[in-house]
This record gives C-alpha cells, structure tokens and sequence, in this order.
C-alpha cells in the first residue's frame, strides 16, 4: 500500500534553502559507482553521480546523461548522444571519453567491481564525438538499457590510478546534483547542492547523511528533529509514530520494498554443500512467526529471489509450511542425529553448532536472528549470533568468506537479470555470490535470460530460476519487508511513487518560514 500526503499548497512557491538530515545506521565504504556495492555507499553516489539513463517515478526508462538514445532494429547496437554543456563539480567537462573510460574500468579484470557482468556482452564501444558514444553488442543483452543506469566516473581524475585503493574513493569529485563536502567516518557525510546540475539547482542546500549504529538511538533522533529523513522499525511504525503530535510533525509512507530478507550459507561448509540441510533449515523456520511477531505483518513471506511485484515472480511457489518433523527427517538422511539424547544433533562427534552473523545496528534483524535461534534450538542445531559493525562486516568477512551463515537483504533493480547473485563465474573478492553457489541449470538460464527479449519468453524463464533457487535453496528466503520511511513534515513535494520517494529529491523543498537550517552561500 501507499500513504499518499498532500502535495505542496497551491499559494506556495518553492524556494532554495534548509537541509536534509538523513539518519543511517551504517556508514558509506567506497564512493565510486562501479565500487559502491553497499547500500549506504549507494544512497551517496546515487546523488553524486548519473549514469546515461534512469528510471522514473512509473518505471519507465528516460534519459539523464543520456538526452536521447537509439536501439538499433536487431538489438545489437545503441547510440547514445549526451546532453549539451554537462559539468564535472571541478568545472571540466564531461563528455564521451568518461563513458568508455568507464565502460573499461568495468571490464578491467584489475577492478573489483561487483558490476562486471552486465558488460561482458559488449563487442566494442566507440566515441564517435565528443557527445556520442555506439555501443556494440556480440549477442542480444535484455538488460542492456538498465546497464547504462550506472554512474559515470571522470577520466580526468581517475585515469592511471589503482581504483580499488584511490583517494578518490573518500573524495570524490561527480557531476551530480550534489556536491562532496567532507566526509568524518562513522558520523557524518555531507553534501552541497550543484548549482549548475542540468536539470536545475537542488532546492534543499545541503544533504546531512549522519551514522547513527543503533536503531533506538536514531528514532530518538528523529523525535528531536536530529535528523528528518529515516526508516522506521515495523514496532515504530505500528504503535510509536501513530499519535497525532506525530502524524503533525512527520509524514510516514508504507510501500513493499523490492528485494528480500535471506539466510545465506557459505557453500565451501561441508555441512551446507548438502541440500538437504538447506531444505531442513527453510522448514524449521516459521516465516509466517517472523513476519507478525518481529514485522508486525508489514511483510510477506518470500519463496525466491522476486517479490510479489516483479513480473519474474512465481505464484505457484508457496512457502512451505512450518514442519520440524520432516526437517528432522531430512536432517537424519544427513547424518545429523541426537544419538545421546540432549537435545542436540551431532555427525562423526561434532554437535551441529554454527554463528549467524548479521550487521550492527538492526534491530529487526537482531531480533529476527533471536527468532531463528530459537527456532533452530527446537531442531537440535545450535545458532550463535554474532553482531558486527557494517563496514567491516561487507569487507573482512562477506567479501572473503570468512563466515558459516549470514542474515541480510538485497535490493533488486526493477529487471529480472540476478546474474551476479547467482551465477558460479561471481565468486571473486568483491562479487556478489559471496556464498558460492554453483548450479549448470541455473547458470544456464541466467545466460538465456539475458540474451532473450520478449518478455513472455523471459517471465519463463525467470520462472524456472525462481523454482531451481527455491528447491536448491542457496538460500533460506525469509521474507519481503515493506518500506517504512519517515520525514520531517516541513519538507514538500515527497511523494510515494512505486521506485520510492527519493526519485524527485531535487525538487524537495521547505517554505521560508519553517526552514531549520540557515541558508549556505554558493
């Protein structure tokens, strides 16, 4: 569902000034486009840098760098022509020469890039002029258009330098509506408005992404105006934002995310290669409980990597239904039995005994983890939770694969192309298939997938991974969160649009007399 607010009053006129204060419980790592594979980084970048197109408010795909762009009849080819007079924040221009000096950091074997692979299809790339670049496909790529939604990076500045280990990475320099002022890590990102980003100056002047590692203390802040922009608890949301000082204060919005909430295994576990433990894991916990008792209903259950609202999802899969018995049954045929009787099972001597990391600072999925741990005791498996600061979380232990099992999340983009979640060719330092899943069948229809058009053909396609995903069960699929922002009821034009509220942040705005914070020079 949507809460829908009103829109700005019709006597009022927008106007340049205040700040946007966003409250995150875990810092940025990496500012660079082509790095940032974590979602705090990308919330930064995506208001630094642009790529050649987006996706507007009703999911079409429009220009941004882009002003126009062709698809030749076969598919194989785009042209795509920049808009006029664009800018780099230092005054260089930016033109055709920074989209393949980006175009070659993404194939750039040298580069850990988590994005890789929606490039590999390209034959060649020409600059034809310095606003128009031809990009030449080998075979027919689906996602292709969605692939150019990627951040440009400056050649300029870039060009020669190592980018995994740049300064750039903590300064860097975009094109976007907003500038990098300065970043104090673990407290605050700051960012000042573009005056001369081409579709107009932001009104808001500044963006205040400040870290707060704990979801208690950060609703605290909102309640005393700390912040303005957060994501609520479902608890929050339900019973501690419903009074009416609230709703004259704040506006809140419900709408289902586009992603999912997941167990992930690491598959180089002898215990976890067998699917049967996988399988047992997933009918031991009773997804339904997570969703009313830690979510307060404001979910769904999840059977695969597609919500409800993608038109790649199943709806003849259903979650299964809450079974310790045969969970224990296929935990048997495992070798994993309680064969002295206290209550734990154990193979070869060893109790099955394993830690579920998650990341600092969430409390749901704290509380998801307690949930699952007390599920998991009832089997006879022994879960150990382990809380870890976000950061060092994604590079000392998801990116070398230095955990058992972990509880996180993805954000999905709006096409069906999971690739780089689940192909056996994603495993490197960096890529997404930290867990190492290897499956011929699904290998092979993530390829089909991408090199199909119709989208009749793809939906079956899509189909047929979702099924495979669910019956291998890489991972146990917990469930589909809804998203629960919450903003500062002086800021106007936010709107619940299905890519968000975020899409039009430029054009957000605070009437003179209830501005917070004092008006920056240019």
């Amino acid at each position: 569902m949507f809460v829908l607010l009103p829109l700005a009053r019709a006597e009022e006129t927008p106007v340049a000034g205040d700040a946007l204060v966003v409250g995150s419980i875990g810092d940025a790592s990496r500012l660079v486009p082509i790095l940032a594979s974590d979602s705090a980084s990308g919330d930064i970048v995506g208001l630094l840098f642009n790529g050649l197109l987006k996706y507007n408010e009703r999911l079409e795909i429009v220009g941004d760098l882009a002003e126009s762009w062709l698809v030749s009849p076969d598919g194989l080819t785009l042209t795509f022509t920049l808009r006029p007079h664009l800018r780099w924040h230092d005054g260089a221009a930016l033109t055709a020469e920074d989209v393949r000096f980006t175009y070659e950091r993404l194939i750039d074997p040298a580069v850990r890039t988590p994005f890789s692979s929606s490039y590999e299809l390209v034959q060649s790339l020409e600059v034809l002029d310095p606003r128009t670049i031809r990009v030449q496909y080998k075979e027919p790529f689906a996602p292709a258009l969605e692939s150019w939604m990627m951040g440009i990076i400056p050649k300029h500045l870039l060009e020669g330098q190592d980018l995994n280990t740049t300064p750039f990475l903590r300064q860097p320099v975009g094109h976007g509506p907003y500038k990098f002022k300065r970043w104090k890590t673990g407290e605050l990102i700051e960012l000042a408005a573009n005056e001369d980003y081409f579709e107009h100056r932001p009104q808001l002047d500044r963006y205040l992404y400040r870290i707060i590692p704990d979801q208690a203390t950060l609703f605290l802040e909102l309640l005393t105006h700390g912040i303005d922009l957060a994501s609520l608890t479902p608890l929050q949301y339900q019973r501690q934002t419903s009074t009416p000082a609230i709703a004259r204060q704040f506006q809140k919005f419900r709408y289902p995310s586009f992603g999912f909430t997941y167990l992930g295994y690491n598959l180089q576990d002898a215990r976890f290669r067998d699917v049967r433990v996988r399988q047992a894991i997933n009918l031991a916990i009773d997804k339904d409980a997570l969703i009313q008792g830690v979510l307060y209903g404001l979910g769904s259950a999840a059977t695969g990597p597609y919500p409800k609202e993608s038109w790649a999802y199943d709806p003849a899969i259903r979650p299964p239904p809450f079974d310790l018995e045969a969970a224990r049954r296929l935990l048997g045929e495992a070798g994993w039995l309680d064969r002295d009787g206290d209550g734990w099972l154990d193979r070869e001597g060893q109790a099955f005994r394993f830690t579920l990391m998650t990341n600092q600072g969430n409390e749901v999925r704290r509380q998801v983890a307690e949930l699952i741990q007390r599920q998991l005791k009832l089997l006879g498996i022994d879960a150990q939770i382990r809380i870890i600061e976000w950061s060092v979380f994604v590079h000392e232990f998801i990116d070398k694969r230095r955990f058992e099992v972990v509880l996180l999340a993805w954000n999905l983009s709006r096409d069906p192309d999971i690739y780089d979640l689940f192909h056996s060719s994603k495993t490197k330092e960096g890529e997404y298939n930290f867990i190492g899943y290897s499956n011929p069948e699904v290998d092979r229809l993530l390829i089909e997938g991408r090199r199909v058009f119709d989208q009749t053909q793809r939906q079956a396609i899509y189909r047929r991974v979702h099924r495979l995903l669910y019956e291998d069960q890489p991972y146990t699929f917990l469930y589909v969160p809804d998203a629960l922002p919450i903003i500062d009821s002086r800021f106007r034009h936010v709107v619940a649009t299905p890519i968000g509220i975020g899409y039009n942040l430029i054009d957000w705005y605070v009437p003179q007399p209830e501005q917070r914070y004092r008006r920056m020079a240019p």
